[in-house]
């Protein structure tokens, strides 16, 4: 699944470690989202649509049955 995670990162000025301790989560959990190589759980992406102040459709992008 594709994510803007690091674009909004970026956007609101926020490190790795920044965002990995708002989560409570490691730095690697947020390299691996970036990475896309892992997808979060509904909570985590919960978190994340709250820090960045937008809805889950807004940081990840769906894209089907490949």
């Amino acid at each position: 699944m594709k994510n803007r995670i690091k674009e909004l990162r970026a956007k609101n000025d926020l490190t790795q470690d920044q965002l990995a301790e708002q989560l409570e989560v490691s730095r690697q959990t947020i390299i691996s989202l970036e990475r896309e190589r892992y997808n979060p759980s509904i909570i985590l992406a919960f978190k994340l649509a709250k820090i960045f102040n937008c809805q889950i459709e807004d940081i990840f992008i769906y894209e089907g049955e490949k």
